[in-house]
C-alpha cells in the first residue's frame, strides 16, 4: 500500500494497536483494517469458537433517532416492528427500496422511550443516512442524527467473552442476549449490547472514541485474542449470516434471501408493498458445502444438473469443518437441504450439496 493510498482512508482509535499487534492492514470500505494478526486467521477463528476473540468494528456506522415521532417514522424505514422492540432492547432488520430491493442490513437498540441507536454497515453509512434525513421530513417531532464519530465499537465474542466482560465491569451488569445495558467496563463508559457476528454468545461495547484503547488493553490482558476482518467473515459464513455486497443487495429482496422473517409486512414498511404483491420468489440464498476438495469464492457460477443456475454470494474455507463452504442463490426447486450442486472454481466443477441452517453446529 503506498503512502498516498493510505492518505485517504481513514483510521480507528485502535490503529496503533494493531500496528504494534502485527496486523496486516488492508483498506476496507474506506477505512484502513485488520485483516489478521500474527497467529493467522485460522488461530483467531479458533480462538473466537473455543474462547474469546476481540473485533475493531469501529469502522461501523451509528444513527440517532429521537423524538416524539421516532418509533413511528422506524417503523415506516425499517423492515422489523419497531414497536415490539422494549427499552434496553436489539432488533435486526432491513432497510429496503420501495420495490423491495435491500439498501442495507441494520441492528437498532431501543435506548429508552423515544431514543433509538441504529448501526449500519460501513460501506454503507452515508448512503444510509441520506436515506433516513430524507424520509424523516415528513415526520415533526424526529432527530435523525449522524451519530458515527461519537463511538468506537469493540466485539468481544465466544464463549469466554461474558467471563472477561465480568471481570472488568465497574458498575452496571451485562445484558442478555438481544438486550443493552449501560455500565463502565475498565474505566469506560459503555454501551453494552448482547449482540454479535461470530455465531458465539458474545458482546459489542460502545464506547466514546479516546476511551477505546485502553478498553481494548483491558479486554486484551483479560484473555481476549485479537482478531481480524478475516475471522470475523469466515466465522459469519459458519454461521449463515448475511454479508449486504456479498448475499444482500438491491437486486434481493429480502424473501429471496431468506429473511423474510424480519419484514413484517402489516407495519407497511417502505417495499413492504412490493414484497407483498411478488409473490414466491423464483430463486433463493441457500447454504452449501463442498462434498470434495476445493474453496468457492464470490463470483463462481453454481450448476444445479449440470446447466449453470446461479452464483456465489461468499464463500471460503471452513476451519471448524475442513471444507469449502459459501452462499449463493439458486432457483427455488434447488434449495431443498441435501440437494446436490456443483461450483465452477475456475473451470473445474466441485462437487457440493446444499445444507441447512447454520453450516457449523457446536458440540455439546
Amino acid at each position: 500500500m503506498t503512502a498516498a493510498a493510505t492518505d485517504t482512508l481513514r483510521r480507528t482509535p485502535l490503529h496503533d494497536r494493531h500496528a504494534a499487534a502485527g496486523a496486516r492492514l488492508v483498506p476496507f470500505a474506506g477505512w484502513e483494517m485488520p485483516v489478521h494478526y500474527s497467529d493467522g486467521i485460522k488461530a483467531e477463528h479458533v480462538e473466537v469458537r473455543r474462547g474469546a476473540g476481540l473485533f475493531d468494528v469501529s469502522h461501523m456506522g451509528q444513527v440517532e433517532t429521537s423524538g416524539p415521532d421516532a418509533e413511528a417514522f422506524l417503523q415506516r424505514v425499517l423492515s422489523n416492528d419497531v414497536t415490539r422492540l422494549r427499552e434496553g432492547g436489539a432488533q435486526y432488520s432491513l432497510l429496503c427500496r420501495e420495490d423491495g430491493g435491500v439498501l442495507d442490513d441494520l441492528f437498532t437498540y431501543r435506548l429508552h422511550r423515544g431514543s433509538f441507536l441504529t448501526v449500519t454497515n460501513a460501506a454503507n453509512h452515508e448512503r444510509d443516512f441520506a436515506w433516513l434525513a430524507e424520509h424523516a421530513q415528513v415526520f415533526d417531532g424526529l432527530s435523525v442524527r449522524d451519530a458515527a464519530a461519537d463511538y468506537s465499537m469493540l466485539a468481544l465474542q465466544g464463549p469466554a467473552a461474558r467471563v472477561i466482560l465480568a471481570g472488568l465491569l465497574e458498575e452496571g451488569e451485562a445484558p442478555a442476549r438481544m438486550r443493552t445495558a449501560r455500565a463502565r467496563v475498565a474505566g469506560a463508559d459503555c454501551l453494552i449490547c448482547g449482540t454479535g457476528y461470530t455465531g458465539e454468545d458474545g458482546v459489542e461495547l460502545l464506547t466514546e472514541p479516546d476511551d477505546a484503547p485502553a478498553l481494548w488493553d483491558a479486554l486484551i490482558a483479560a484473555g481476549a485474542t485479537p482478531a481480524g476482518l478475516a475471522a470475523r467473515d469466515t466465522l459469519r459464513l459458519e454461521a449463515c449470516f448475511h454479508l449486504y455486497g456479498h448475499d444482500l443487495s438491491e437486486d434481493r429482496t429480502p424473501i429471496e434471501a431468506g429473511l423474510g422473517w424480519a419484514c413484517k409486512l402489516d407495519t407497511d414498511f417502505i417495499g413492504a408493498d412490493a414484497l407483498r404483491t411478488a409473490g414466491d420468489p423464483a430463486d433463493r440464498l441457500v447454504p452449501f458445502a463442498f462434498t470434495g476438495p476445493g474453496i468457492p469464492r464470490q463470483g463462481n457460477p453454481i450448476l444445479v444438473e449440470g446447466e449453470p443456475a446461479g452464483v456465489v454470494t461468499s464463500g471460503t474455507l471452513s476451519p471448524c469443518l475442513g471444507s469449502g463452504i459459501g452462499m449463493g442463490y439458486v432457483p427455488a426447486a434447488a434449495a431443498s437441504p441435501g440437494t446436490p450442486i456443483e461450483i465452477d472454481v475456475r473451470g473445474r466443477r466441485r462437487t457440493a450439496e446444499v445444507r441447512e441452517k447454520p453450516l457449523y453446529r457446536k458440540e455439546h
